[in-house]
């Protein structure tokens, strides 16, 4: 049953934080909505993994992995959790999370507020309990304490306890609200994690796919150094974007001084461009999961034609709720039959000289 459109003005209403956990609460009774998409055309396989459809929901939501199988009966093709830390940590102080409705974006400094390893582990561990592994794809999403003596330390600890039970890990190096973590993306750090991460994989009995979460904020010179190094140290995949540091113009003048990372749609037209630079500077070598302001189908047609394997969303379904599921899904259906593509995956990179296959109408 689908509640969201009468629960909308009260969520809306309420200061964002609370709103969040109170979805959070009522998908643990069952209240969510249900959709499957059995669209062959949506199907499609990547680093490895089968995937019903390539419509997934970003970590930053289910951070603890309280509620993994109401949102995929939602009609996710994957769900990633997290970002998890190691030890429990509070995040940062409140308010952190900003709405700015006219232009259906958000800001948070969150700080990866979260309950830890353990608890995140054994809510994973309960839920391939009662659903088995291989049904539908589960991402892990790990970062690091604030206080964090190692980083490389805590996010070995992230691989080595969720290894056995996720489907794919995803390596946060991009938020920013946590001091230095975008730190890492500087070359010579990242080259030294990458090793240290791909060791730990590689020595994991189960060795699920490892992906790298950049930020939007990388100068030319910077990009082409994440996708030497990802090349080079042979991880499975990139995550591109996480929020922005910009305060585009059009941002609602009240929260242009709040610290934080900006998502939605005025995220869009930023990570779709950074989505086709690592598409080029990969060649299309690399799989990429396209993330940042999508908010119809659209737009992630745009970022799958930019390069983008599979798409994430969450900002989304705070102004547009869980029936942008389906619109996306039923949508970009629509789109590829228009284009003349028989298959998702024709129209990866489609907007570059040198994809897969020229699209007829790049959008």
């Amino acid at each position: 049953m689908n509640v969201y459109p009468f629960l909308r003005p009260i969520l809306m209403s309420m200061d964002a934080e609370k709103a969040h956990r109170l979805t959070i609460s009522l998908l643990k009774t069952g209240l969510g909505p249900r959709y499957a998409c059995a669209d062959p055309a949506l199907s499609c396989k990547v680093f490895g993994i089968e995937f019903k459809n390539p419509l997934g929901l970003a970590a930053g939501f289910d951070k603890d992995a309280e509620v993994i199988a109401p949102l995929f009966h939602m009609g996710f093709g994957f769900v990633e959790a997290g970002t998890v830390t190691p030890r429990p940590q509070p995040g940062n102080p409140k308010p952190r999370v900003f709405r700015d409705a006219g232009n259906k974006s958000v800001i948070n400094r969150m700080g990866f507020p979260g309950k830890g390893l353990d608890y995140f582990a054994g809510n994973v561990a309960a839920y391939r309990q009662g659903h088995g592994k291989g049904q539908d794809v589960l991402g892990a999403n790990i970062g690091i304490n604030k206080d964090a003596p190692s980083p490389v330390d805590d996010y070995r600890d992230g691989i080595a306890r969720l290894a056995p039970a996720a489907d794919y890990i995803t390596v946060n190096v991009s938020s920013p609200n946590t001091a230095g973590l975008r730190d890492l993306q500087r070359r010579d750090e990242l080259d030294r994690l990458l090793e240290a991460l791909m060791e730990e994989r590689n020595r994991q009995p189960v060795k699920p796919p490892l992906l790298l979460k950049v930020a939007p904020d990388l100068d030319s010179a910077q990009r082409a150094a994440i996708a030497e190094l990802a090349l080079r140290h042979r991880i499975d995949g990139l995550i591109v974007s996480n929020t922005t540091l910009a305060r585009p113009a059009a941002l609602a003048p009240a929260l242009k001084e709040e610290k934080g990372g900006l998502s939605g749609q005025l995220l869009k037209d930023l990570a779709t461009d950074v989505i086709g630079d690592f598409y080029r500077l990969t060649e299309g070598n690399l799989p990429i999961v396209g993330a940042g302001g999508i908010g119809g189908p659209e737009d992630a047609y745009a970022k799958i034609c930019a390069g983008a394997s599979l798409v994430q969303v969450y900002t989304g379904l705070v102004f547009e709720g869980p029936s942008l599921v389906p619109r996306i899904l039923e949508g970009l259906a629509a789109l590829l039959k228009k284009d003349g593509f028989s298959h998702v995956a024709e129209a990866v990179g489609a907007a570059h000289a040198y994809g897969q296959r020229a699209a007829k109408a790049v959008r």
